[in-house]
Order: structure tokens, then C-alpha cells, then sequence
């Protein structure tokens, strides 16, 4: 310390959990779990190897501690935007939004998907835990739309679960092709057209070759 009690210019502040945390995601979103090393991580925060190790005990922890994190602050976010809308129809077009602003605003989302895509073979213990998300995300979508048959916003015939199976599947599949291919896909206009397609389907004497409510569509 100085006479007067002031901290050298030079001395530095350790670096907090979030901030790693942060350093971390931008490293695993664009190389993935493979491709970044504590080394990489480190120095994209500009801290020393050790600096992580005081916080993480190696990268594993590090990448689960990123992604709950992340995960728990995207589905909080979708929670409070899903209460403001009345209907159903409205609360769907809020996550699509949702997702829309991770997506794009911030690297949040490049960082699940990412991940999710790659722990396919490679990471059983993260591609459980991608299970569990993926399921409470449907499980999510399925109690929307129930919501709106009871509501009588949507059709009555079709089966909760296969119909969030497909909204899922609609919204990761354009982020993905986004990511591969952003001079081609436009996020935005794909969502769009995306979510008119499901509404008009969703919809009272929507087209009747949907996904009828049969037995085995609870089954996941």
C-alpha cells in the first residue's frame, strides 16, 4: 500500500467467478469444449492459469458452472416475459423472442448449442445434463399449450408434448443453421415465419394433418 493507504496503479483485482465465468463462454462458444484449454480461458481474462484454479478445480467444473448459470438466467428471463402475456399465442412469441435476443445480442445461446451439438459423443456427463434442460424446455412448452387449449386459443386435437417437441426443434434448428450460415439465415425472419406457421397450425381448425393426441406422445 502507499503512505496515503492508495492501492498501487499496478496491483490488480482477482478476478471474480462471473467474470471467468464469462471469459469462459466466449472461449467454449466459438471453439468449443475441446478446443479451449485453461490456458486459452486464462487469457482471454487476462489473469494467470492459477487466478482460474482458485475459482474453478479444472475445466469441467468450469463449463458446468458457465452453463447452469447461463441456463438458469435464459430460463428465469423466459418466465417473466411468458407472465406478462394473458394468452398462450402471446407467451410463445415472447420465448421465440427470448431466444431471438440470446441468440443474437449475446453469445449465451452459440454457447449452449454449441456445446449441446458437440456433448453428443463426446460428453456423456454434459449431454445428460443438456438431457434435463432439453426436457424441462419441452415440459415448458407443453404446460403453454395446455394453456391454450384451455384457453380455446389452440386446437384441442393435438398432443401437448409432440407439439413442444416440434416448437423446440424449430427454434434450436434455425439457430443452428444461423450459426452455420448468417449471410444466408436470417434469424429473425426465420423465427418469424416459423412461429406464424405453428400459430396458424396451433390455431381452432388449424390443418388437420398435424400431430393428433395419441397414446405413446407422453413418452420421452
Amino acid at each position: 500500500m502507499s503512505p496515503r493507504g492508495r492501492r498501487p496503479r499496478t496491483e490488480k483485482r482477482e478476478p471474480s467467478r462471473k467474470q471467468l465465468m464469462a471469459a469462459a463462454i466466449d472461449c467454449f462458444a466459438r471453439l468449443g469444449y475441446q478446443g479451449t484449454s485453461i490456458e486459452r480461458i486464462a487469457r482471454a481474462a487476462g489473469v494467470t492459469k492459477g487466478a482460474v484454479y482458485y475459482h474453478f478445480r479444472d475445466k469441467e467444473e468450469l463449463l458446468f458452472s458457465a452453463v447452469k448459470d447461463r441456463i438458469g438466467g435464459f430460463e428465469k428471463q423466459v418466465l417473466e416475459a411468458v407472465t406478462v402475456a394473458g394468452d398462450a399465442q402471446g407467451a410463445l412469441r415472447r420465448v421465440v423472442d427470448a431466444c431471438f435476443v440470446h441468440a443474437t445480442v449475446s453469445n449465451h445461446r452459440r454457447f449452449i448449442i454449441t456445446l449441446m451439438i458437440e456433448a453428443l459423443d463426446t460428453n456423456p456427463r454434459l449431454s445428460s445434463e443438456f438431457q434435463r434442460i432439453l426436457r424441462r424446455m419441452r415440459a415448458f412448452l407443453a404446460d403453454l399449450v395446455r394453456r391454450g387449449q384451455a384457453q380455446g386459443s389452440m386446437r384441442p386435437d393435438v398432443a401437448p408434448e409432440m407439439a413442444a417437441a416440434l416448437i423446440a426443434s424449430a427454434i434450436i434448428g434455425a439457430e443452428v443453421q444461423h450459426y452455420q450460415d448468417q449471410t444466408e439465415i436470417d434469424l429473425r425472419a426465420t423465427l418469424d415465419t416459423t412461429l406464424d406457421a405453428l400459430a396458424t397450425w396451433l390455431a381452432p381448425g388449424g390443418a388437420t394433418q398435424g400431430i393428433a393426441a395419441s397414446g405413446g406422445a407422453n413418452t420421452w
